[in-house]
């Protein structure tokens, strides 16, 4: 449909790249005149362009001249020249697209110039990176145009921040230690060179102009910056000004199905785990259970059932057992068969560590939720760990789109062009190589048996290695990785091999990849970000021209990806810089895609012709087969992330109330006012009350005394104050003719207790901060509390919505219904949790400090208040002594004073239009 389009409407990335080369020509042309500057005068550019943008131009006005001065930097402080092709790229940048640019072209260098362009601004600028090591050669290797230039770099790692400081140089190690640095150096530029990175706090790194580091890091600062008790504790700025991701496919697409959590144990583990990691191993597959591999579900027979509510001695195990036994056994049988060691995580350790499926790395840290790593450490026979309890949680779809301006750069985003757009609002534009492509990709062959297919790979590397050629093979898993190897070792063929488990040797193998004879196993992480240049490095010409002869990079993949973007990932390693190469996969039928998605017409003519399991098939129908499998299997896998996404945006609008009101909070606190927070607990207060009275008094035989026991429970009141709120109460009740008046009367008395309160608290504190601080913590600790209490029922309603299905209804719709309402009763929850608290705390900490001070013990009369509250009546609590006196004396608060004199419903005489109490009343 696509080709007819074009066709029809033209090519539109030819229009794009048309637009984006008369850019690069205003650019070209600046160069002589750029180039005459001295490194003084390049450097004052900077200012200049700061004043512009001031003054109010536009960045896209100065970016030609910006990219000019970016490029004549790089060819000073790295030598290396932006090519026309990088600058097209980088205007893409600028523009928050993504720029799919062929591997070794040059995306590190690309991104400096729009970099460098939007972090004059002075907002920061972040450069999302794959890995910490990345993270770290870009900060020190970019940061040398930048620091010319005049502009900060930072770098977050994991628990620490740096700085780019060329003046910082390390301590002198010992002699192991030089001499370990010396060998690394002479195999390669693959160093980082720490000495010029100075640690700092983590606050620090991001308020340079640019701070490098990995989605990770990214996403979880912003969510602990969103439990943090102040504003210096923030690490992040407020806005999200501009990113650059790098491989944005891998970091937007692939690690977008699993969300960010950051947790905490709740109960202790339990021993039931080992016990049904033993239960679920008796049982046979197609009699106890069943899979269904293309949705990773195991779902037990009725045979099956009958079997375990045997084993546990239970007559029925849904009813018996409850959920939690049922859920337990299926984390167990999921466990069992369908996560495989050395595929789906490895023990390292003694810990369960997941290895992410697209890139092969291990994901530290990183936990499967709802007890099935527990049921993975029973099967494995290692530590149980605590479950853990969802403390804050975030989507990388809903992280990233809360940057102003988003962007990434890869070599493979083409294929998944709708689900950019149509999830981050980002178009995709194909950058053209800097010199032509000679990459040759061969036609798959495909093998009846594995087995087969292996021993040809063998026989195919030892051929390469004999001729000189480098090679570097791509497996799909740890365990195919390691039973290459193996096979190779006993053919006598010398490899580096590069998995999850020696992932530290990842950039050293992988940069040496291209040295002639040489042979590289390795997953799927392929070592994103390395370049591999041919005859190794340092250079080596005459080797770089033999492998050039011989055909360049041999990239031999074993197993075709259920993603077509993964494959092409492995391609991309061959033919950098329009250097030769070739690329080829070969396919067994006994492989997951092929096994599970591929097409039984293959299956089926392969064994009626009697094809021999070493013998291969190169077939465009086959390969045709191969690719519209993976296209199915791509389409299924979006749909399950934009499903995901779906729910996580009903969450979404949750969190950002939340914390929006959370930062509010902190930023109070850090003002001046020493009564800044106290409009909230007031606010809260009256809230909490007008829907007390409004219920209370509303259809149907109430009786007052409710509302005065509610009142008691914000603040302990005495016998008078409790006998004039009901005395209120019953005429309201009574008097439907006056009702909204009367409404009005108990709302502006009983806030006239609180004034009065709030008064005497005062009294109790000889410093007003000490107050401010205790409302914060009940503030804080009624929001957090109960945000957690949320996400964990936001979660049940979650698991539980599915079955609704059967029901003919919609579960996303019946979601957000529900959780429409949960929101509601939390922001009730939360009114409720801290205007109960508050004055009873408050009252308690202030009394207790007081006695202290006078030297009776800080214990004597703690407590007082809430006992006074218990007993109800002459309690001798501070708060309530102004009550006492006829209950209208002063409030000691102009706010509240003013309420007598105008009605809280009523049109604010300053002539605002909006009513008084939420305008010189609020």
């Amino acid at each position: 449909m696509s080709k007819i389009l074009n066709l029809v409407f033209g090519d539109p990335n030819k229009k794009v790249l048309a637009e984006l080369q008369a850019r690069v020509e205003e650019i070209n042309a600046l160069e002589p005149e750029i180039e005459k500057l001295s490194d003084q005068d390049l450097r004052a550019k900077t200012d200049q362009f700061k004043k512009q943008i001031e003054a109010g131009d536009s960045l896209e006005k100065i970016l030609p001249e910006a990219f000019a001065v970016v490029r004549e930097t790089a060819k000073r402080t790295l030598g290396q020249r932006h090519y026309d092709v990088q600058m097209m790229g980088g205007v893409t940048l600028h523009r928050g697209s993504i720029a799919e640019m062929r591997t070794g072209e040059g995306k590190t260098l690309t991104a400096t110039a729009p970099v460098y362009l939007n972090a004059l601004t002075g907002k920061g600028v972040h450069v999302v990176t794959v890995n910490d090591y990345l993270a770290k050669r870009d900060a020190v290797w970019m940061g040398q145009i930048y620091h010319a230039l005049g502009l900060s770099v930072g770098c977050i790692q994991h628990e620490s921040g740096y700085i780019y400081d060329p003046d910082y140089k390390l301590d002198e190690g010992s002699a192991e230690e030089q001499g370990a640095d010396k060998e690394r150096d002479e195999l390669g530029s693959f160093k980082v060179e720490m000495d010029y990175l100075r640690p700092v706090s983590r606050k620090e790194a991001y308020d340079v102009d640019i701070t490098y580091g990995t989605n990770n890091e990214f996403g979880f600062d912003y969510l602990r910056d969103n439990m943090v008790s102040s504003l210096d504790q923030m690490a992040q700025r407020q806005e999200l000004h501009y990113t650059i991701i790098d491989e944005v496919d891998s970091i937007l697409i692939d690690e977008a199905r699993t969300p960010l959590i950051i947790s905490a144990p709740d109960t202790a583990a339990s021993d039931q785990y080992t016990r049904y990691a033993q239960l679920v191993r008796s049982l046979s597959e197609n009699e106890d259970y069943n899979i269904d591999e293309k949705m990773r579900t195991a779902v037990l027979t009725q045979e099956g059932i009958t079997k375990m509510e045997k084993a546990l001695n239970v007559e029925n195990l849904y009813v018996e057992g409850g959920i939690q036994m049922v859920h337990h056994l299926e984390q167990a049988l999921r466990a069992e068969v369908l996560f495989k060691n050395d595929k789906d995580y490895v023990v390292k350790d003694g810990e369960i560590v997941i290895v992410d499926e697209f890139t092969g790395r291990m994901m530290e840290g990183r936990r499967y939720s709802e007890g099935l790593h527990q049921a993975i450490e029973a099967k494995e026979g290692v530590e149980i760990k605590r479950e853990s309890r969802t403390m804050a949680t975030i989507t990388f779809q809903n992280y990233f789109r809360m940057y102003d301006k988003l962007s990434g750069m890869t070599g493979t985003a083409a294929t998944e062009a709708e689900e950019f757009a149509s999830i981050y609002n980002l178009e995709v534009t194909q950058i053209p190589t800097n010199r032509p492509d000679q990459r040759k990709d061969l036609v798959d062959r495909v093998y009846k048996s594995e087995l087969g297919k292996f021993k040809a790979v063998v026989a195919r590397i030892k051929e390469l290695q004999e001729s000189g050629q480098p090679v570097l093979v791509g497996t799909a898993s740890i365990d195919k990785n390691e039973i290459l190897s193996d096979m190779l070792s006993r053919e006598g063929i010398q490899h580096n091999l590069l998995n999850a488990k020696n992932h530290e040797q990842e950039a050293e193998y992988v940069a040496q990849a291209g040295r002639a004879g040489g042979v590289t196993v390795a997953t799927n992480m392929a070592g994103r970000g390395v370049d591999i240049k041919l005859g190794g490095t340092p250079k080596d010409e005459a080797q770089e021209k033999k492998i050039l002869e011989q055909g360049g990079l041999f990239v031999l993949g074993t197993e075709r990806h259920e993603s077509r973007r993964i494959d092409n990932q492995l391609r991309g390693r061959s033919a950098r810089q329009g250097d030769p190469g070739t690329t080829q996969f070969f396919v067994s039928m006994e492989d997951d895609l092929m096994r599970i998605f591929a097409s039984d017409r293959v299956r089926g003519l392969m064994d009626r012709i009697g094809v021999p399991d070493d013998m291969p098939i190169e077939n465009k129908m086959v390969t045709g087969s191969i690719e519209k499998s993976q296209v199915r299997v791509e389409g299924h896998h979006f749909d399950m992330r934009k499903h995901v996404l779906e729910y996580d945006d009903v969450l979404n609008k949750h969190r950002e109330v939340i914390y929006k009101f959370r930062r509010e909070i902190l930023e109070k606190v850090a003002v001046e006012d020493p009564r800044s927070l106290s409009d909230n607990i007031l606010e809260m207060v009256e809230d909490e009350i007008e829907s007390v009275v409004f219920f209370h008094t509303g259809e149907g035989d109430i009786n007052p005394n409710e509302i005065v026991e509610v009142a008691n429970t914000i603040l302990p009141m005495t016998k008078q104050m409790k006998d004039e709120l009901r005395a209120l109460a019953d005429q309201a009740v009574k008097d439907k003719l006056h009702l909204a008046e009367l409404r009005t009367q108990i709302i502006e008395k009983f806030m006239e207790y609180i004034g009065t309160a709030y008064e005497k608290l005062e009294e109790l504190f000889d410093d007003r901060e000490e107050l401010k601080k205790i409302e914060r913590a009940v503030l804080l600790r009624g929001v957090d509390n109960l945000w957690v209490e949320h996400l964990d029922n936001m979660t049940a309603l979650r698991t539980g919505v599915g079955l609704r299905g059967y029901a003919q209804r919609d579960p996303l719709i019946e979601y957000k219904k529900e959780a429409f309402g949960m929101f509601n009763q939390l922001q009730g929850a939360i009114n409720q949790e801290v205007v109960n608290n508050f004055f009873k705390y408050a009252a308690n900490v202030g009394q207790a400090k007081r006695v202290s001070e006078l030297g009776k013990g800080i214990f004597e009369r703690a407590g007082v208040i809430l006992q006074g509250a218990n007993k109800g009546e002459g309690s001798s609590s501070p708060l309530s002594k102004g009550g006492s006196e006829g209950g209208s004396g002063n409030t000691g608060n102009d706010r509240l004073q003013s309420v007598k004199k105008v009605g809280r419903n009523e049109p604010c005489p300053c002539g605002s239009g909006k009513k008084y109490k939420k305008c010189c009343g609020a």
